[in-house]
């Protein structure tokens, strides 16, 4: 059997989660009923920088950092926020979106372009080295 390729499941998972522009998240950047979910990889993070404010979440991580029943869960994914997730430029966070909808969140959506469309937009970032 083939393998489906990863930008098919990503068009695929686009079709069917909610996307937020850059420009409306910051809009809400200090809306504390809002919550940006950075999955990059650390090694990301250090190399590009952060959004101010958002929380990390490596993606290997996230379904045991988001269900109660997990040993890893995290309380923050039990707020009462709108969590949007974002990785570089929005494949993994397409793909983690889905999944974490598959798990029976509902108060979840991605970063259109991710972190690389809210660099071009504008956005603040913090740290980085490159």
């Amino acid at each position: 059997m083939p393998i489906k390729p990863a930008f098919d499941m990503v068009k695929e998972a686009t079709a069917v989660i909610e996307t937020i522009s850059p420009a409306d998240a910051m809009a809400r950047l200090n809306d504390e009923d809002f919550l940006l979910v950075d999955i990059r990889d650390p090694r990301e993070l250090e190399r590009e920088g952060r959004i101010p404010g958002a929380f990390h979440a490596p993606r290997g991580m996230l379904e045991f950092w988001v269900d109660p029943a997990s040993p890893y869960f995290k309380p923050v994914f039990a707020e009462k926020k709108k969590f949007v997730f974002f990785c570089a430029a929005a494949g993994r966070s397409a793909l983690s979106v889905r999944t974490l909808q598959e798990m029976g969140m509902d108060n979840i959506a991605q970063l259109g372009e991710g972190f690389s469309g809210w660099k071009k937009a504008g956005g603040p970032v913090e740290g980085g080295g490159a």
